[in-house]
């Protein structure tokens, strides 16, 4: 807090009162307080948004919080209705995946709404955005974009490098943007870990997305990156990465499809990282595992639970 003395007498020798007058002290920057969240999936994932992202908000006195919102309506892509919901929840920014437009009405709705983000590396005829800044409270910049991976992915998308690299040299940390966050959505470990290193002291974080297991390598890496190979999901994990357990057993046990994968619907466990950042450098100086609600070990700033 910024402390400034008044004099509550004329009195000589009577001490000044200390006076509250700013929530930042003189020359300390503030430092930015950033959650992401991984893959919604489903109504379980989507009910654990609505009903607890708003108290995390406040407890945890976040400044912005950015959602992969991939597989929020019945696992696979993002409804206009659904998209709505989690933003009226808390999240500041929705970034999607290789699912982006399973759900058509999506191909319209990020035309119109700025806060979705769709893989960078999609063709350039693809509606919506791909990365775009962001304003955070107290008029800081934020950066988010997110790419695709090559590894294991079902189609063989433009090189996620080449589009980072771009959008990172025009929005250099400590001058264009306070903070940047890219969201790499992609299935190998391994493609992951190179993103982190390749992006280390030119993001604030990197944080992969997309196999629905959170992964326990949260750390800084030495360029002042926070990374996490993987965030995880918001969604039941009473399940096979998401989905009801019951067809993925089937189809593993006998090699034959019977039914739809259909998302597991019980409470979700919340999934992702909590980041604090330098005003003038853009580097983390902080960053933990966030596992809230639902049957996971629970994780979070200060050991604390939703």
């Amino acid at each position: 807090m910024l402390k400034k003395y008044r004099w509550r007498g004329r009195r000589t020798g009577q001490s000044p009162t200390l006076l509250l007058q700013d929530a930042q002290p003189l020359g300390i920057p503030h430092p930015m307080k950033i959650l992401f969240l991984g893959d919604v999936m489903g109504r379980s994932g989507r009910t654990g948004i609505i009903e607890r992202l708003g108290k995390l908000r406040e407890d945890w006195k976040l400044d912005f919080v950015v959602v992969n919102g991939e597989n929020a309506s019945n696992g696979a892509g993002l409804t206009t209705a659904h998209a709505k919901a989690l933003l009226d929840a808390g999240a500041d920014v929705l970034t999607l995946g290789d699912h982006a437009f399973d759900q058509k009405d999506m191909l319209q709705f990020c035309e119109v709404e700025p806060r979705i983000i769709r893989p960078l590396n999609f063709s350039k005829a693809a509606p919506g955005k791909g990365a775009r800044v962001f304003e955070a409270s107290r008029g800081r910049k934020v950066l988010v974009a997110q790419a695709l991976g090559q590894v294991f992915m079902k189609r063989p998308f433009d090189d996620p490098f080449s589009a980072v690299e771009t959008v990172l040299r025009s929005h250099p940390l400590g001058g264009a943007v306070n903070a940047s966050l890219i969201d790499i959505h992609c299935e190998a470990t391994s493609e992951k870990m190179a993103m982190g290193h390749y992006c280390d002291g030119r993001a604030s974080i990197v944080v992969g997305t997309h196999t629905h297991v959170p992964t326990s390598d949260t750390m800084i890496l030495p360029g002042g990156t926070a990374f996490q190979s993987d965030a995880g999901m918001c969604g039941d994990y009473n399940s096979v990465i998401g989905m009801d357990k019951a067809e993925p057993l089937r189809r593993f046990i006998t090699g034959m499809p019977k039914a739809r994968f259909e998302p597991a619907n019980g409470e979700a466990t919340l999934s992702g990282i909590y980041v604090e950042t330098d005003d003038r450098t853009g580097k983390a100086n902080r960053v933990e595992a966030v596992r809230q609600g639902g049957r996971l070990s629970q994780q979070g700033p200060d050991g604390s639970l939703a």
